[in-house]
């Protein structure tokens, strides 16, 4: 599996496989051809459906600047993943210099193909959730120290900024008001859900208000393009900040207990993009708000102090109870109803965590986390691409913009 750097990555929304991804690609493909007079973008599958939505020539063509741009947006998708776009590259006598074929698979992470194929670095031997269960049990670490172990010691303070960040897009967006860009004219709720939760006298409702408003303040954020984290991409960038900010804040956990959990969380995400996908376009939002929720069900089981064997339960079924949720975004943009799944997701998360703490003693859990990841992976596939970030289905369909 890759480094958890590659899970974890500070950007900006709305977007990390159609914004994140493309931006990194242009300007890798920029580095490489600096003597390039203008390029030409053919952008395919869901990048061409809701490339418009989720500023995906937006971003290509600001980082490309001062160079012309120029795009077709096909509905057809390339090869190897529904994310691909074709960039071409022209001299000074306009002539094509390069064809790049590049694809953005999710959590902002790309992947080109032919001569430019570069693999990604592999940080982890263990392949799965059962073969780490397998060896913390044997080597007697910890799982935060098995991530040290793998990552090395100073990871701790790149978990830091991660959670700093996190923390910032709360704070951010639970002090801001008005409307998210874009054709919805989306109003920002956020800082008055969180109102609502200090003047919310029964502790169960207010508790849960706090989780909801700071999922939305970072979703909105997410929406209107501010800086973010993908945990594991943009479109559910609000669960892990909502449930780490609820634990700093109403249970007042300490900073380096959460960084801890950062970590925790992490694994559980890289093994679902390392085995299925991570990706809306790929497999549905069940592979986006369905990981970020079994994350955050993992982070908040490791705070109830519950054993590596429950904090797999919390997990399962934070992933479990999410298959099968379409992505189907509507008018393209991350906005309806992504940002109340963010909200729902956190809360699952929390749930999550609380029935594993409750049931995980009264019986052992007859479904393990790579199982599901692996069903997960299946139902994706079986997704028509109507429901997997093309906004051609669903909601996105009857909602008739």
């Amino acid at each position: 599996m890759e480094s958890l750097r590659e899970l974890y990555k500070i950007g900006v929304g709305p977007s990390s496989s159609h914004t994140m991804g493309p931006q990194r690609a242009a300007k890798r493909v920029l580095e490489l051809y600096p003597n390039a007079s203008r390029f030409h973008v053919d952008l395919h599958g869901s990048l061409a459906l809701t490339g418009k939505g989720h500023l995906t020539d937006y971003i290509i063509e600001k980082t490309l600047a001062p160079l012309p741009v120029t795009f077709s947006f096909k509905s057809d998708a390339l090869s190897y993943h529904p994310n691909g776009m074709i960039i071409h590259v022209f001299d000074e006598s306009d002539c094509e210099i390069k064809a790049i074929e590049v694809y953005s698979v999710g959590g902002g992470s790309i992947l080109f193909k032919g001569d430019m194929e570069e693999l990604p670095k592999q940080v982890y031997l263990q392949k799965n959730m059962d073969e780490i269960l397998e060896y913390v049990d044997t080597h007697g670490i910890s799982l935060y120290e098995y991530v040290l172990l793998n990552e090395g010691e100073n990871f701790d303070h790149y978990l830091s900024d991660i959670l700093e960040a996190m923390f910032l897009s709360v704070e951010n967006g639970l002090q801001k008001e008005g409307i998210i860009h874009g054709r919805l004219k989306l109003k920002r709720v956020a800082k008055s859900m969180f109102q609502q939760a200090q003047n919310t006298r029964r502790e169960a409702d207010r508790e849960r208000l706090f989780i909801s408003s700071y999922a939305y303040a970072v979703a909105e954020e997410n929406a209107d393009g501010g800086q973010i984290v993908t945990a594991p991409t943009c479109g559910a960038s609000g669960i892990m900040p909502a449930i780490l900010y609820y634990c700093y804040k109403q249970l007042h956990i300490e900073k380096k207990d959460l960084i801890k959990a950062l970590a925790i969380g992490g694994l559980f995400g890289n093994v679902v993009k390392s085995n299925a996908t991570i990706s809306g376009a790929d497999g549905g939002c069940q592979a986006e708000v369905g990981t970020a929720c079994a994350m955050a069900a993992a982070t908040m089981a490791w705070i109830y102090e519950l054993n590596n064997s429950l904090i797999e339960y919390a997990a399962e079924m934070g992933l479990e109870h999410n298959l099968g949720l379409t992505c189907d975004p509507v008018g393209g943009y991350v906005q309806i109803p992504c940002i109340e799944r963010n909200g729902y997701g956190s809360l699952r998360a929390l749930d999550a965590a609380m029935m594993a703490k409750q049931l995980g003693y009264l019986r052992k859990n007859k479904v393990s986390f790579d199982t599901i990841v692996k069903v997960m992976k299946e139902t994706g596939k079986d997704l028509s691409s109507a429901y997997k970030e093309t906004s051609l289905g669903g909601l996105a369909k009857e909602f008739g913009l």
